[in-house]
């Protein structure tokens, strides 16, 4: 099993070391310069491809399927992305609850702060609060340490506040992240979680495509990605993930499946780690 505590990922150590040995070969042999400007080049260009890859574990630890642990048989973690919000999330509980399944919703600090006693009717319902960054940035990826750092802090801060209990996950925007992301992961005991399907469901208004996405080959360990925030709408204005939930939770009936929050499916009590 692999130690999210890390603070260095193997990419960023081989980094290190690519740099000295370009750096003594240029000392070495300054004339072939546009050498070394481009092996330098070409090992950037691979950090930031792999940042540009949600589920890639290049750049450090990355939970894309839940744990094999005994408890986790016929099991997977529905997740929510981008709320609370006002009109969509607690349509979404709503139907979680007479469904009896229980998820975790990665929030933005802004949000949470801005609909306090949504944020505690998640909590209250028996779903799980995880860090989603204070104000979701479309550059997140292209921060630096500090405000990376400050993103997740500030969220973290928020969300206990509100909710009680800090996160012990966090999702980039839009799954994309910076090489230099996973030290600040560490330093804040959070574990990067991806997923294992999406529906899509902030970009394609077809609740029917979405749902065919969500359910095809649906199995045991799988992590959902759905949005009650930013969904997209489809018919009737509606918003999709309120389109699509309804089936995604029959079909999990149908197939045997039971959703459960992050945390106890990846930190459990009594449950012996079979990989």
């Amino acid at each position: 099993m692999t130690d999210d505590r890390r603070p260095w990922p193997p990419a960023l150590r081989a980094t290190l070391g690519w740099h000295a040995l370009i750096a003594a070969a240029a000392a070495a042999a300054p004339a072939k310069w546009p050498l070394w400007l481009a092996a330098i080049a070409a090992n950037h260009a691979l950090l930031t491809a792999a940042g540009m890859m949600p589920r890639s574990v290049l750049l450090g630890p990355n939970l894309t399927r839940l744990p094999p642990a005994r408890c986790n048989a016929g099991r997977i973690a529905l997740t929510f992305d981008d709320g609370p919000d006002p009109e969509v999330t607690p349509r979404v509980l709503d139907l979680l609850r007479d469904a009896g399944q229980r998820a975790s919703f990665f929030c933005i600090g802004e949000r949470v702060a801005a609909y306090p006693a949504l944020a505690q009717r998640i909590v209250d319902d028996g779903h799980q609060i995880e860090n989603h960054t204070q104000r979701h940035r479309h550059h997140f990826a292209l921060l630096g340490p500090s405000g990376l750092r400050r993103e997740l802090l500030q969220a973290q801060q928020t969300i206990a506040r509100v909710a009680g209990t800090a996160p012990r996950f966090f999702r980039a925007p839009a799954g994309l992240r910076s090489p230099l992301l996973q030290p600040v992961l560490a330093a804040l005991g959070l574990r990067l979680a991806a997923w294992t399907r999406r529906g899509l469901d902030t970009v394609d208004a077809d609740a029917r495509r979405v749902h065919a996405r969500l359910t095809r080959a649906l199995a045991e360990r799988d992590i959902v990605l759905l949005h009650d925030g930013n969904a997209a709408r489809g018919a009737g204005n509606a918003p999709v993930v309120l389109q699509v939930l309804p089936g995604l939770l029959q079909s999990m009936q149908a197939a045997g499946l039971a959703s459960v929050p992050l945390r106890e499916a990846v930190f459990p009590t009594g449950c012996a780690d079979e990989a």
